[in-house]
């Protein structure tokens, strides 16, 4: 086993408020899977997922009890779950998750960031086929033999497991599975009584681009300022 490949992560947060942007994004993210799925987390896997990574961020339990009451309200904003593609400085893909509840005005302020970033917006289809939708999964590393839990999840759909690192840079175990095999990945990690640290369904890069560090920093800005948007979610690239 061997160190996972994860793409350079956005400096953003060294100077955004880190924890109200996780808040907000997870947030949103119960609100969608309340709406979808009820407010059970016993029967509804996504908000299982959900509630994980509002540990995973330290959001406070009244918070997230907060938001699933939310959820249930006559009067709660539906969101819409919209994915952006485009290409940022130099050539990189860039993907734009966001949850909207007005996709005229998130269009309007993604498609400027990417114009002022030297990047453009482009059409459905035009970027994220470079990139593989996937579940990944991290876990803390200690008490876990990493070649006895690869041969126990290879039936429940692990296609790579690895050593990466976690929010504050410490290292855990990252298990990616294929995105249709993430609700079986949950399960089987829940049954050996492991609880992820955090689980996301992340588009890897099939290829990456190497860039030096001057124009790496040109793609990060651009990054940074689309995180930074209210109704952006995540954004992925294949900057190496």
């Amino acid at each position: 086993m061997g160190r996972i490949f994860e793409v350079r992560k956005s400096t953003m947060f060294a100077r955004w408020d880190r924890m109200a942007k996780q808040f907000t994004r997870v947030g949103k993210e119960i609100v969608i899977a309340v709406k979808a799925g009820g407010p059970d987390p016993a029967t509804n896997p996504a908000l299982r997922r959900c509630m994980q990574n509002a540990k995973a961020v330290n959001m406070p339990k009244d918070r997230v009890e907060a938001a699933i009451k939310r959820a249930q309200g006559k009067e709660m904003v539906n969101y819409d779950e919209i994915l952006y593609e485009g290409y940022g400085p130099h050539g990189v893909a860039i993907l734009v998750e966001t949850a909207t509840d007005n996709h005229v005005r998130t269009v309007a302020n993604v498609k400027s960031v990417f114009n002022k970033g030297g990047g453009t917006l482009g059409n459905s289809g035009s970027v994220a086929f470079q990139f593989t939708k996937m579940g990944v999964f991290k876990l803390a590393p200690e008490g876990l033999n990493s070649e006895d839990l690869e041969l126990e999840l290879i039936d429940f759909g692990l296609e790579e497991l690895g050593e990466g690192t976690g929010e504050n840079g410490e290292e855990v175990l990252v298990v990616r599975c294929a995105f249709t095999e993430f609700g079986n990945m949950q399960k089987a990690l829940e049954e050996k009584g492991l609880t992820p640290l955090s689980a996301e369904l992340e588009w890897i890069p099939n290829t990456t681009v190497s860039l030096n560090e001057e124009q790496a920093q040109d793609v990060l800005k651009l990054v940074d300022k689309l995180e930074q948007d209210e109704d952006v979610q995540k954004v992925f690239h294949n900057l190496a």
